[in-house]
């Protein structure tokens, strides 16, 4: 009707143009609606499983991110998509964008806080441009590719105190650090005139903000064991760097909550230049030392505010501390002060100006996973006497004796030495019969998801390795028996991303995988296997191996997923000599570049 007095070429035109916009119109609302067909309904299944769709990250909808997880599970040919390239160094809960914004006191914000997996990245983190195979072990305790890690801060600011030098492709790395530039090897050899180094009166230590973990490294050669740690922070891949050497790390924050470390499992305790106000808050960290420290331990710290000029007062506060807890001085040596924790029980904290107390029978003093820092004293166990220093047996012979503290479990010492048998049939099993590279110089990193009493670890023992023993935050507390018998590891809750950096281990083991997503007492999944398994490949290097144990049907599963993270899964039978119903998988994870 409105058209009746238009020329025809001008309704002709006119016709024309609506055509266009109906198509248009019809070509959106069709697109609009494939959309919806795909993400909504299970054709997008049947196309994602013929296609090989890529799994989105969590930054779309929480809904499809569940979806698609669940649809990995299922087995339909999905592969899980590559991170940014920014996103290299990728650790979630240690995450400084988001960190910066929480509380300073305590040094709250540099403590792990994680984002609920919704909201986490699921994707696999690429390597660096120009990332090659790391330098083996020992050779990687002097140099590592400059690629792998190319940040060179800490060469530029500490590399006149020995830490680390840039040279051609290599970062090279003297040996030295803030508190002994001249050298690790002569810093603990002036350790050695006062506290027992060598001879194996001493096998675990831990270095509290390690820089690159020199001492730690070093201490190797003695068979002292160090647990090394150091925050996310302005050096912000002193961690990194401790790990692609070889030497045993961990990114750590002592700040407002305990170590993930049980109570009393360090023969030593060091701290160079580490810059923790043990005295403030009425003494709490001084108080978390004394609680991480075996009777008959040594505490050793080198810097401030020990004999430092303008921190007198400091210097006094630390002396007195230590005096409270009936320490014995052992030496002042120059900016350097050792100190031995008494081995009885009968030193109850004395009257002091920092009003130290006991704390009362409810603390269970090895609880330390997101367990707020107390100002009371930790009582010693109730097995008297044997897991001091002087009454523990010495390094190797500790590693097979029944640990003093498995007594304390229900047939702790029949349940201990049961799987310790256990491991040494598998261990030997993987090697010769799964071909799997241990004792070679490939493998260096290791990591046991589930140690239980540190049986893998201890099958190990004569190779070129150190394992981290992780006991699950929800399992029952054996992380103490593991460092009885000598060895060192954390707790975990494996729901979570673990506090490391990228490709930090060559070989990753776990038994019953499918029980680090459940609650042990209801048996409800807390979490999925997929996210799981991406957090392994964020960890792993590039050609490391994943050894999963487990039910026939949890292989089945963990080898679909595997696929999807681009590993390269092969299922083996159980070694002949065990029971149950175990099947044995065995991965390698590609090594892909963006």
């Amino acid at each position: 009707m409105g058209h009746a007095n238009l020329p025809a070429s001008k309704r002709v035109s006119s016709t024309r143009q609506w055509r266009i916009l109906d198509l248009v119109s019809a070509a959106f609302f069709g697109l609009v609606f494939l959309f919806f067909v795909l993400v909504f309904t299970p054709l997008g299944d049947s196309l994602a499983a013929s296609g090989r769709q890529t799994l989105l990250r969590s930054g779309s909808d929480p809904r499809q991110r569940h979806r698609l997880v669940a649809a990995i599970e299922l087995g339909q040919q999905m592969s899980v998509e590559v991170c940014p390239a920014d996103m290299v160094d990728h650790m979630p809960c240690e995450d400084p964008r988001l960190n910066s914004q929480l509380s300073r006191e305590m040094n709250y914000y540099r403590e792990r806080h994680c984002p609920p997996p919704e909201d986490t990245p699921l994707c696999l983190v690429p390597p660096p441009t120009g990332y090659r195979i790391p330098v083996q072990w020992p050779a990687s305790l002097h140099k590592i590719w400059h690629d792998n890690m190319p940040h060179n801060k800490i060469a530029e600011r500490k590399g006149h105190q020995g830490w680390m030098k840039l040279e051609g492709p290599h970062f090279i790395f003297p040996g030295g650090g803030t508190m002994f530039p001249d050298g690790a090897e002569q810093y603990i050899e002036k350790l050695g005139q006062y506290i027992p180094i060598s001879g194996g009166t001493l096998r675990t230590a831990l270095d509290m903000g390690c820089g690159v973990a020199s001492f730690g490294g070093y201490l190797l050669s003695q068979n002292i064991l160090t647990m090394s740690f150091a925050p996310r922070d302005s050096h912000k891949s002193q961690i990194q760097f401790a790990v692609e050497r070889g030497v045993p790390a961990l990114v750590a924050m002592l700040g407002t909550r305990r170590l993930p470390f049980p109570a009393f499992g360090f023969d030593l305790v060091h701290c160079s230049r580490c810059l923790i106000p043990f005295t403030a808050y009425n003494a709490t960290y001084f108080i978390e030392v004394d609680r991480l420290l075996r009777p008959g331990g040594y505490v050793v710290i080198s810097g401030p505010p020990v004999q430092w000029p303008k921190q007198d007062k400091e210097w006094s506060d630390l002396q007195a501390v230590a005096r409270a807890l009936c320490y014995e001085l052992i030496a002042v040596d120059g900016n350097t002060v050792i100190w031995k924790k008494p081995t009885g029980d009968l030193c109850f904290p004395n009257q002091n100006e920092f009003g130290l107390e006991l704390c009362d029978d409810s603390d269970d003093p090895s609880y330390a996973w997101y367990f707020k820092l107390k100002k009371c004293v930790t009582k010693p166990p109730l097995v008297k006497g044997e897991y001091a220093i002087g009454t523990i047996p010495k390094w190797p012979e500790r590693l097979t004796a029944i640990p003093p503290r498995s007594t304390l479990l229900k047939n702790g010492a029949d349940v201990y030495e049961a799987d310790t048998k256990r491991w040494v049939r598998r261990v030997a099993y993987y090697k010769h019969s799964l071909n799997i590279k241990l004792g070679t110089p490939a493998i260096r990193n290791v990591m046991d998801m589930n140690a239980l009493f540190g049986g893998f670890a201890a099958a190990l023992k004569s190779d070129p390795v150190w394992v981290m023993n992780v006991v699950p935050a929800r399992k029952p507390s054996t992380l103490d028996v593991v460092f009885d018998r000598g060895l060192i590891g954390v707790y975990h809750d494996w729901c979570e991303p673990f506090s490391t950096y990228p490709r930090t281990y060559d070989l990753i083991h776990v038994a019953g995988i499918e029980s680090l997503t459940k609650d042990p007492a209801s048996g409800k999944r807390r979490c999925n296997l997929v996210d799981l398994m991406v957090e392994i490949d964020r960890i792993l290097r590039p050609e490391g191996t994943v050894v999963v144990r487990d039910t026939p049907e949890a292989i089945d599963k963990v080898a679909r997923i595997a696929r999807a993270v681009r590993w390269r899964p092969t299922i083996y039978d159980k070694e002949p000599e065990s029971h149950g119903r175990d099947k044995i998988l065995v991965a390698t994870k590609t090594f892909w570049k963006l």
